[in-house]
């Protein structure tokens, strides 16, 4: 941080700036911890020596508290990769079922906005496709804040809805599937090759709310790169121009994320976890009804309030399967 040169790559000195401040807060954390834990044995001997009962239960109740802190600084330990302290993408598609998958897709769509409003992170919609009658058919959102993609990564996979449908007049019991694929968004200056000749532009009419050009000019873009097959696409933007830019920044972190995941399959990082991607392999069932339960069946890690978890509060969910990690 003290090169001449430091300030003239923005992005790459906001990055070193933000992992500075990563790893100065898990240091200073740990030093409190470490006074507290000693202040908290000269008060619990005091209140032996003392037969003060009172004041051991206070000491009890501070390193129960204590300890969750240190829990919580474990955690945050896990976020070491690479690309853990970026942004992300979060992707969503509606499964087979028509309406009742789409509408999940819209559900699983607000709990991810949900929790980033409640981090304080920025959460932008990048596209979407709507149902005909509910919900969403897709639709990608990016979330900005710290360590981001570190803390979603492993909510890529299949989500499952067990529930009474408010789409079926005889109120039958319906399954819904929709998938999640969570990717960081890379650094505009990381050096990603993409020639032109293997992509395939095409533009379209946006829909939703956007302004006076949406559906009457073809402002959307779609851009697929034929050797991987990948697609993204965007159309939060007024002008071709910005949501064509919006789609090649996409398309350099899918190619990063798929290289990324490439080599951790080399390394066999990643062999017990391949087949959570596929449908029929979910990693997490919300039921709500016959019971009430949200089970993780990677960590089988459970919640019996999905309401809260559908509302945003995923935390123990996003704990857990960083545990995962190996």
């Amino acid at each position: 941080m003290l090169g001449a040169n430091f300030w003239q790559d923005k992005a790459d000195s906001q990055k070193t700036i933000k992992e500075k401040k990563f790893f100065e807060d898990l240091i200073n954390s740990y030093e409190d911890s470490i006074n507290q834990l000693k202040d908290l044995d000269d008060l619990y001997s005091l209140a032996k020596e003392e037969n003060n009962l009172n004041v051991k239960k206070e000491v009890i109740e501070s390193i129960k508290e204590l300890r969750s802190k240190v829990k919580k600084n474990e955690i945050r330990c896990f976020l070491s990769n690479e690309a853990d302290s970026f942004d992300c993408y979060v992707e969503i598609h509606a499964g087979a079922g028509g309406t009742e998958s789409q509408d999940w897709a819209n559900m699983l769509r607000r709990m991810y906005m949900k929790w980033s409003d409640d981090k304080n992170y920025k959460c932008n919609l990048i596209s979407e496709h709507k149902g005909e009658e509910a919900g969403i058919k897709s639709s990608t959102i990016k979330i900005q804040g710290d360590y981001v993609f570190g803390w979603l990564k492993k909510e890529s996979g299949i989500h499952r809805l067990v529930r009474i449908s408010p789409f079926d007049s005889g109120a039958r019991r319906h399954t819904s599937f929709a998938s999640i694929w969570v990717y960081p968004v890379v650094n505009e200056n990381l050096n990603i090759e993409i020639l032109d000749k293997d992509l395939r532009i095409d533009t379209y009419r946006s829909s939703g709310a956007g302004g006076q050009h949406v559906n009457t000019t073809d402002s959307a873009v779609r851009i697929t790169h034929i050797p991987s097959k990948i697609v993204v696409q965007c159309q939060n933007e007024r002008s071709q121009h910005k949501n064509k830019e919006t789609c090649m920044n996409m398309l350099r972190a899918r190619l990063y994320d798929f290289e990324m995941k490439k080599k951790d399959e080399q390394n066999q990082n990643n062999e017990a976890s391949k087949a959570d991607i596929g449908w029929g392999h979910q990693i997490r069932s919300y039921v709500l009804q016959p019971y009430r339960l949200v089970k993780d069946n990677r960590t089988n890690f459970e919640s019996t309030s999905p309401d809260k978890v559908l509302d945003g509060d995923i935390d123990a969910f996003l704990e857990k399967s960083l545990y995962q990690i190996k």
